[in-house]
């Protein structure tokens, strides 16, 4: 609630996909079924993608999320840097 106006603040679904993809550590990943279901809607993983897509925020750690068959999918700045990032953070060897 926001406590000048009194009103109810709801957070819009891509919102709440960027604060579960904020909480993902280094050298750890989440699928993009993963971020949907923690997000509150289980089904909406290639929405996750479209949301992810468009973020340039350094803050929220795209490179974290992944397919569920492990396959690393993509990266708005490119799937080698993806993978250059994953690298680094020791969750690929």
């Amino acid at each position: 609630m926001d406590t000048v106006t009194g009103t109810i603040m709801t957070k819009t679904f891509a919102e709440k996909v960027f604060e579960v993809v904020k909480r993902i550590p280094e050298g750890k990943t989440l699928s993009y079924k993963e971020v949907a279901k923690k997000a509150g809607s289980e089904k909406a993983f290639r929405s996750v993608g479209n949301i992810l897509n468009k973020n340039y925020d350094p803050l929220i750690p795209c490179h974290r999320v992944i397919k569920s068959n492990g396959q690393l999918g993509g990266y708005n700045r490119g799937l080698a840097n993806k993978k250059k990032i994953l690298l680094k953070e020791g969750f690929l060897k």
